[in-house]
């Protein structure tokens, strides 16, 4: 049971300004969502383009958009991730194998 006065972990209210690899890692995730979703978008806007040909002077404009989305998401989610791969410190070979050990012994 928590003490008195103490939020939960789930109620803590977040740093608005965070710095270093939570920055990144937040960015990237950001990133991938939005590669996510404009896809899935992209995947919708196709399927109705198909399916119920809609004769709409706007369409032809609107329904490539997300597809455009799309790559522009994946390439900033592809640079985020190697910055965020380059910022971590590869492990220690002598403690990787400690650790190891220790959970086979």
């Amino acid at each position: 049971m928590s003490e008195p006065g103490r939020a939960l972990p789930s109620c803590r209210s977040r740093a608005r300004h965070r710095t270093g690899p939570h920055r990144l890692t937040r960015a990237v995730r950001h990133a991938g969502r939005l590669l996510c979703g404009s896809l899935a978008a992209g995947m919708a806007t196709a399927a109705t383009d198909l399916l119920l040909e809609p004769s709409a002077r706007w369409w032809p404009v609107l329904w490539p958009l997300p597809w455009w989305l799309t790559c522009a998401s994946l390439l900033a989610w592809a640079v985020l991730r190697a910055r965020e791969k380059a910022a971590q410190r590869p492990p220690d070979e002598e403690e990787d194998l400690r650790g190891t050990w220790d959970t086979a012994a």
